[in-house]
């Protein structure tokens, strides 16, 4: 492990694109906070308290998210890196305890706010020691001053948000969230330093494709824990074992509709696919990442109870879960590659199609259904992957 002085501190282009073990174990708690969303969602009796749940999961995902960036960019190796990832967990472990209490919304703000404070000051302050040295060091430098300008923007409506009366005042963390992701959709133009250069995306290595991949196979763990916890403490029904295995192979399907063909962050020589990848692997893993966390709480749901009607909200989940994931990766896949899978928008349209005839039917069944859906969409991957094969090549993400 290198762990020499910050003039390194830039990720050299043959550095290793391999996760290290401090990424992994980051990865764990953020994906803990992700199975106490769906637990939340579950939880609610009604659509009222989702939308501060939505809210959280937001920011929970750009942190991970902007942090992957920085261990692509930067070398994780590197001491202040590895002191950026340590505060940046600590941060996510905070904001988990705080999500689901208006109580602790002042925790929730700090445990958000200082990970993002914490590594703007120590690239900023490093990086500015050897800029006159080095001129990809000022570049850099420039780089996470952009990055940081923002955050303290998005961090003052956070924690004012948090302090006000009747706090969490949820319009101003929503537009806390808008900031950070609009920013970063917009380049973080900022005052005397102008837009980050659409050369840094094209700097994005084989690293960040291999980081999205572990983060949503590890999420996607959360659609089977979920039944497994409930399931050990009820009786073990045909019904109950039935919904436990769809909500396995669930997980495989899904799992097999993000690895195979498109929606990856590509390794290839194309500067401009490589940009648009780069910027856009945000939003559409919010997206798929939104779809397994409703599908884990539906099948939470529907564990607890298998059989009788299906109420609305359930359907919502069970069928909008899938969907969700369905979306994000066939906009992702569009983009890139300019290929609209139909398949998948029959999938989409199956769903929605069914969602208002299905609430008489036991929610096992409702499961079953969506299950052989996602089903038909992996065949049609498997039968048009060569149509898309020629422009991904890489890693998953």
């Amino acid at each position: 492990m290198t762990t020499g002085g910050s003039t390194e501190l830039v990720r050299r282009p043959n550095a290793s694109n391999r996760a290290t073990l401090l990424e992994l174990l980051f990865d764990v708690v953020f994906v803990a906070a992700l199975a106490l969303i769906s637990t939340l969602i579950a939880e609610r009796d009604s659509w009222a308290g989702v939308g501060p749940v939505v809210l959280m999961l937001m920011a929970i995902w750009w942190t991970w998210s902007i942090t992957s960036t920085t261990t692509d960019f930067y070398d994780p190796d590197q001491r202040p890196i590895q002191a950026i990832l340590m505060v940046t967990a600590l941060g996510a472990v905070v904001t988990a305890a705080a999500v689901g209490s208006a109580a602790h919304a002042l925790v929730f703000a700090i445990g958000y706010v200082t990970p993002h404070v914490v590594r703007g000051l120590v690239l900023v302050g490093v990086l500015h020691q050897h800029q006159r040295r080095h001129r990809h060091r000022h570049q850099a430098k420039g780089r996470a001053a952009r990055f940081f300008f923002w955050f303290l923007v998005s961090g003052v409506c956070w924690i004012v948000g948090a302090l006000l009366p009747g706090a969490p005042r949820w319009e101003l963390w929503t537009i806390a969230v808008a900031i950070d992701y609009v920013s970063a959709a917009a380049r973080y133009p900022t005052p005397w330093l102008g837009r980050v250069p659409l050369g840094q995306y094209e700097q994005t290595t084989a690293h960040l494709g291999e980081r999205y991949q572990q983060f949503v196979i590890l999420a996607l763990g959360d659609i089977i824990l979920a039944p497994t916890l409930k399931i050990s403490t009820a009786e073990f029904t045909s019904a109950r074992l039935a919904a436990f295995l769809v909500a396995f192979l669930t997980m495989l399907l899904l799992w097999q509709i993000y690895v195979l063909g498109s929606g990856a962050i590509l390794r290839t020589l194309a500067a401009r696919l490589l940009r648009r990848a780069t910027r856009l692997a945000p939003y559409t893993h919010l997206m798929m990442l939104a779809g397994i966390v409703c599908t884990a709480a539906g099948f939470d749901l529907v564990i607890d109870r298998p059989t009788g009607e299906t109420p609305a909200r359930w359907v919502a989940l069970i069928f909008g879960g899938p969907a969700l994931f369905l979306v994000g990766r066939t906009v992702f896949t569009f983009r890139i590659v300019g290929v609209v899978p139909w398949h998948r928008v029959l999938g989409l349209l199956v769903l929605a199609g069914a969602a208002p005839w299905v609430g008489g039917w036991p929610p096992v069944l409702v499961t079953s259904l969506a299950l052989l859906v996602l089903a038909a969409v992996v065949v049609g991957d498997v039968l048009g992957e060569r149509s898309t094969r020629p422009a991904l090549r890489g890693h998953p993400g």
